[in-house]
């Protein structure tokens, strides 16, 4: 086939290699523009403009893939096949008509669940114990496509929603691979969405983030495994006669049953095997953390560092920030 392939995250890499090493012809990477990041704002270049570079593949940066000249350069490369894998801009249908088979995308979820742009994120945060990936047919609305191949992944119980992303990833390249060859041999079997078993995964915010002591252990667990790496899972450590030291809670599991026995955000143990902290029904291990301006540490160095005993607090408020 000849493939336009539209992505901008890491998470298509492993497909788009799997394709090219497969056979197939990859006439054109469509990726987003690029962007200053870091703290010095540079402009890097993305993963996508990377790969495609080093293995020749011409590449298209539209600040708009709907804007006419974008259509333009997709339609004189003559695919047979758009694929779409986050690539962070909606198409509109002079794109998705461009190839003969249309345009196709992979969605790390089990659609029709969590449709939208944190579908890994949304299934960590709701404590699901399996997702998965879905090859679908794109259409105008958003992740309602036919499904054409599907496939089931369990979710590890202490697994961050980044750890889910990228094996996620190296599983889609198979399931791609997949459907390509079977849509090439008239083969796929398309299955109609039920719009009905619907539910929604929108991009997170950083107030996604904000720990909130006063909920039971096993959401907050979910929710430091949902929001690393990004947005990050904030806490604030009070200290006595200085401001709170804002920490980014990285690695985390459930404190053993009978663990728990005092207020939300308090510490009830710090030693080598980390630091556990009260919540509302149960208690959470920390296990790694990076305190604010310092590197990512085990929670045994940071309770070494900063002296920290059983009876220490975090901020507990409704928005998780100090008090």
């Amino acid at each position: 086939m000849r493939i336009v392939f539209a992505g901008s995250g890491t998470f298509g890499l492993p497909t788009l290699g799997a394709l090219v090493e497969g056979g197939q012809e990859v006439v054109l990477a469509v990726t987003q523009p690029d962007r200053p990041a870091g703290r010095g704002r540079h402009v890097r270049w993305g993963p996508v403009k990377r790969f495609a570079t080093d293995r020749g593949i011409p590449i298209l940066e539209p600040a708009n893939v709907n804007a006419a000249g974008a259509v333009r350069r997709i339609r004189e490369a003559r695919p047979d096949l758009v694929l779409v894998i986050a690539f962070g801009q909606k198409l509109g249908r002079a794109v998705l008509s461009a190839g003969q088979y249309g345009a196709i995308n992979l969605h790390a979820s089990l659609l029709p669940k969590f449709r939208g742009a944190a579908p890994v994120n949304w299934a960590v945060l709701h404590g699901e114990a399996e997702t998965g990936l879905t090859v679908i047919q794109m259409t105008d609305r958003m992740d309602a496509g036919d499904i054409l191949g599907q496939r089931a992944a369990p979710i590890g119980r202490d697994e961050t929603a980044g750890e889910l992303a990228e094996r996620l990833a190296g599983l889609g390249a198979r399931l791609v691979a997949e459907v390509v060859r079977d849509l090439a041999l008239d083969q796929v079997e398309r299955r109609p969405q039920n719009d009905a078993q619907a539910t929604l995964a929108p991009r997170l915010a950083k107030s996604d983030g904000r720990v909130r002591w006063d909920r039971p252990a096993q959401e907050v667990h979910n929710q430091i495994r949902g929001t690393t790496p990004w947005p990050g899972a904030t806490a604030y450590y009070r200290r006595r006669g200085r401001a709170a030291l804002r920490l980014l809670l990285t690695r985390s599991t459930l404190a053993a049953t009978g663990a728990a026995g005092g207020e939300p955000g308090t510490v009830l143990r710090a030693g080598a095997d980390g630091l556990v902290v009260a919540a509302q029904r149960g208690a959470v291990r920390i296990l790694d953390l990076t305190p604010a301006g310092k590197r990512n540490m085990s929670a045994a160095d940071f309770i070494h560092g900063y002296g920290v005993e059983a009876g220490a607090r975090f901020a507990v408020g409704r928005d998780g920030g100090a008090e």
